[in-house]
């Protein structure tokens, strides 16, 4: 593979940055809640994403319908508080927010973007998230300097899986599909850059089941590590 590929490319939350880290904020403020609270609020974020997409999946001009990533996480938030019946100031929702931008990375993140680095490897971030977003977080975790490109489907106003946002890095690098190998903990993100015609790793660092819909992704791994084993 490692002749073949030039380019790897990763998802940013929950791929590189622990979304789940939120937890441990949300449970000083409400105690007893904090998972359930960051669990739903990471659910709500991805669904209203889809329903963004799916109402106008127009390719060419993005949907009428978006909004920036930290705009639809804050409406995730508001809907998870409401859900679970939570009183959240306008105090605690900047902390959390703000929180966001500080999420935990995965341990191995450095040793990984590193190594690949060194092997050669041009690498990239591809997010839903907003360009201030992913430079806020990744200059917070001390990796923004290992990769070539933070690239935002803000581009093209739609988010994954929307075809337009993979698009987004052949045309940024000028490179062919099949040179580049893409990695996220999602697996409809990983399915979704399959059908897009690219070689995918699922990162399922939780030992979830995997999604019966679609092709079954090329590679399964449970660490960043893994992708280097790949690469060998």
């Amino acid at each position: 593979m490692t002749a073949q590929k030039k380019l790897i490319v990763f998802d940013a939350y929950g791929t590189l940055f622990d979304v789940y880290s939120i937890s441990r904020a949300a449970e000083e403020m409400f105690p007893n809640f904090g998972k359930a609270l960051a669990n739903l609020w990471r659910d709500k974020q991805i669904d209203y994403t889809r329903i963004v997409s799916l109402s106008d999946p127009n390719a060419d001009e993005g949907s009428r319908f978006y909004e920036p990533f930290w705009s639809i996480t804050k409406k995730a938030l508001r809907y998870s508080a409401d859900k679970l019946k939570l009183e959240l100031s306008d105090e605690q929702e900047d902390a959390l927010m703000q929180a966001y931008d500080r999420l935990e990375a995965f341990e191995e993140n450095r040793h990984v973007l590193e190594a690949l680095r060194a092997m050669g490897l041009q690498t990239a971030i591809l997010s839903n998230a907003n360009a201030d977003m992913l430079e806020r977080v990744s200059k917070h975790a001390q990796i923004h300097h290992l990769f070539d490109r933070l690239i935002s489907v803000d581009q093209v106003r739609q988010f994954k899986t929307h075809p337009s946002t993979y698009a987004l890095v052949e045309k940024d690098f000028q490179i062919e599909g099949q040179r580049i190998l893409f990695v996220s903990s999602n697996d409809w993100d990983a399915l979704g850059a399959t059908w897009f015609g690219w070689e995918a790793v699922w990162l399922n660092r939780s030992g979830q089941a995997s999604d019966r819909l679609g092709p079954r992704v090329a590679h399964t791994a449970k660490d960043l590590k893994s992708v280097l084993t790949l690469l060998r």
